[in-house]
C-alpha cells in the first residue's frame, strides 16, 4: 500500500489546492477530509488534485460528493485511470468540474 499524502497550498483569489498522493479507502481518506475541513475550509475555490491518487474506493468518492455538496469544489489531474473507471461506474462523473488548465478531463 502507498500511504496517502495530502498537501495544501494556497493561490491567489481564495483558491486553495489540496493534492492528494496515494492510496485513499476507508482507513485512510481522513486527511484528505481532515486537511479540506481545517486548512482549506474558508476557501473560495477548492482544487482537489487527484494526479497521484493510486488507488481510491467508495470511501474516497463519498468524500469528494461530500466536498461537491458543500463547497465549490473542481477536480484537477490527469485524472488516473482507476478513479476515472470509478466516477464512470458510479455515475458520478458528471457531478463534478474539472480543472483543464491542469491537464485534468474536461467535463
Amino acid at each position: 500500500m502507498v500511504s496517502p499524502a495530502v498537501t495544501v497550498r494556497s493561490e491567489a483569489d481564495g483558491v486553495c489546492v489540496v493534492a492528494c498522493r496515494g492510496e485513499f479507502d476507508q482507513d485512510t481518506v481522513g486527511a484528505l477530509i481532515d486537511a479540506c475541513d481545517g486548512e482549506a475550509s474558508g476557501a473560495r475555490l477548492l482544487v482537489v488534485d487527484v494526479a497521484g491518487v493510486s488507488f481510491a474506493d467508495s470511501s474516497f468518492l463519498s468524500a469528494l460528493i461530500r466536498l461537491r455538496n458543500t463547497r465549490r469544489m473542481v477536480l484537477a489531474g490527469p485524472v488516473p485511470d482507476q478513479l476515472h473507471r470509478l466516477l464512470e461506474l458510479t455515475g458520478t462523473l458528471a457531478l463534478f468540474d474539472f480543472r483543464e488548465d491542469d491537464g485534468a478531463q474536461a467535463d
